[in-house]
């Protein structure tokens, strides 16, 4: 009886729960938080399995997706039972989500009529040269082998004239640079592309989102009721969003070819709509209190993705982590343990540096020609130098846009808070605050993003289980990384990354080739080829080396 009574009595003490949705790229969660200290109460976690049909594509099932969001709701919510939690307390569901990635479902029966093309995804790099290239006044042809619905890209003349004119036009209104990255040219490829989409749309069936929306949609009645809808962070990554009228934009979607009713409904990221929105990383923004103009946060996952607050401007970039494919691809790792352990046996990379620009670079570059570079390498040069010279192929990234953010802002970061996966790795984050030269603060509760999302849900109007209020947010502890090594060492080695990253650019050639099968492929490059042939002796060397040291 009596520990009947201390369990009634905890779940009072508990008060209003809040939860997220954190669907990730590789991976999807449901956490539960307690609004009033922030405390994570419990969670689960599904991994997502990507698919490749072709080089350079990246696919997911969003099928698959919504199944694991069910069974991590499921699993959570079992966990607290047997905590003695009252489940019946959650009082709202914040959802945060990969961006970019693109999906397009039939509104009558609710199935998907593609996969969810990935944001890393690279097949429509032919579509954005088109859009940059082609005189507005043409029409557009398809490459050879291309099958392609007769649909206008580009605009009349007498909309958007010459192609500068376009692309600074494009950026203006959308502040991005037009990308492969981007979802509008996803949507452009599935229009042209999959007849079950372009027979969707002509017919007023489709129904266009980011992972946000479908979830949203299906979680809130599907082809019942469901909700259509994004917010203002998922839609400004499409292309098709105007930041300054924040809205989409009737010109944006004309140049496109993509009509306006496929479209989910913009809305705020902190608003009553059956589920709560926001887009990943400014929900880790939120969730690492960065609610002052200038503080800025860095979340080090499949991507790494930097983000400042700038008051009623914003600002994104996206840099890259390679540890999965230092472990998969060239098996020189069984775990992301065990590369932090190889790169801190050596202390250094011995003069090797590592360009992980497997789809070409992003911010602040901008240049899909791109690709991987290793350089640098001597006869010393053995795995555990490669495993160092990858760490640091993550900081100098965060770097480069930090760079171009202090630029912009004119505002100099004195302290850059972290979250994410990565930043378990204690020689990353150190390294981090030596190529940054500033202090690196990570806090003791790594769930930001998903907190950041739990907290927007709860300060919703008709919720308001969870105040936003400076005075009113609990102490989060932390641990702060200082700089170790003198400026000068440190830009010395930044002067040598983007060397390297000269090095990396203009690889890939824009000309399709066939292969034996009629399908063009991006390995058909002549300095790709010798690239990767290159590399392949130079890591076979490596691995001789250290086998023979």
């Amino acid at each position: 009886m009596n520990g009947t009574m201390a369990a009634s009595s905890h779940r009072i003490m508990l008060g209003p729960l809040v939860a997220a949705i954190d669907q990730g790229t590789s991976s999807t969660r449901f956490l539960v938080f307690n609004s009033k200290t922030a405390e994570l109460l419990s969670h689960h976690q599904v991994e997502i399995k990507q698919s490749f049909p072709k080089e350079g594509w990246v696919e997911e099932d969003p099928k698959e997706i919504l199944q694991s969001v069910y069974e991590c709701m499921e699993r959570t919510c079992e966990k607290l039972t047997q905590l003695n939690i009252d489940i019946s307390n959650i009082k709202a569901i914040g959802v945060t989500n990969q961006r970019e990635t693109t999906l397009v479902w039939d509104k009558e029966t609710g199935e998907p009529l593609y996969n969810a093309i990935v944001w890393l995804d690279l097949r429509t790099q032919s579509t954005v040269e088109r859009l940059i290239n082609k005189n507005p006044r043409e029409e557009q042809e398809p490459p050879e082998g291309e099958r392609r619905h007769k649909t206008q890209i580009l605009p009349s003349s007498s909309t958007i004239r010459g192609v500068h004119t376009v692309v600074v036009a494009l950026q203006h209104k959308t502040g991005l640079p037009i990308s492969t990255y981007f979802s509008a040219v996803k949507l452009r490829w599935l229009m042209d592309n999959v007849d079950e989409v372009h027979e969707a749309v002509v017919s007023h069936r489709a129904m266009f989102g980011t992972v946000d929306s479908w979830l949203i949609w299906c979680l809130t009645g599907g082809k019942s009721g469901g909700v259509h809808c994004t917010d203002v962070t998922n839609a400004s990554r499409t292309m098709l969003f105007n930041i300054h009228t924040m809205d989409w934009d009737p010109e944006l979607c004309k140049y496109f070819g993509i009509p306006m009713e496929i479209l989910p409904r913009v809305r705020s990221s902190s608003e009553i709509y059956g589920l709560m929105c926001l887009g990943d990383q400014s929900a880790a923004l939120v969730g690492q209190m960065c609610f002052q103009d200038g503080q800025a946060k860095n979340t080090y996952g499949t991507g790494c993705f930097l983000l400042r607050n700038t008051g009623p401007k914003g600002s994104v970039a996206i840099a890259g982590a390679v540890v999965r494919w230092l472990q998969d691809n060239l098996g020189i790792i069984g775990s992301s343990e065990e590369l932090e352990k190889l790169a801190a046996s050596v202390g250094t990379s011995y003069g090797c540096y590592f360009v992980p620009a497997f789809s070409g670079l992003y911010a602040p570059y901008w240049e899909p020609s791109a690709r991987g570079i290793i350089c640098g390498l001597t006869q010393f040069t053995n795995k555990s130098h490669l495993a160092f010279a990858a760490l640091e192929a993550v900081c100098f990234q965060t770097r480069e846009i930090l760079d171009a953010m202090n630029q912009d802002s004119g505002i100099p970061l004195t302290q850059l808070q972290v979250d994410g996966g990565m930043t378990s790795n204690r020689l990353l984050m150190q390294l981090q605050a030596d190529i940054l030269c500033i202090p690196v603060v990570k806090p003791s509760m790594p769930e930001t993003t998903a907190l950041g999302a739990a907290m927007a849900a709860g300060a919703a109007e008709g919720v308001s289980v969870w105040s936003l209020n400076p005075e009113d947010l609990s102490e989060v502890t932390s641990e702060k990384f200082e700089p170790q090594i003198n400026p000068e060492e440190s830009e010395f080695r930044y002067a040598r990354w983007k060397k390297a990253v000269q090095k990396s650019m203009n690889w890939e050639t824009t000309e399709p080739v066939c292969n034996g099968n009629g399908e063009t492929s991006i390995f058909s490059s002549a300095p790709l080829g010798f690239y990767i042939m290159g590399s392949m002796l130079m890591l076979i060397g490596a691995n001789y080396l250290a086998g023979h040291a």
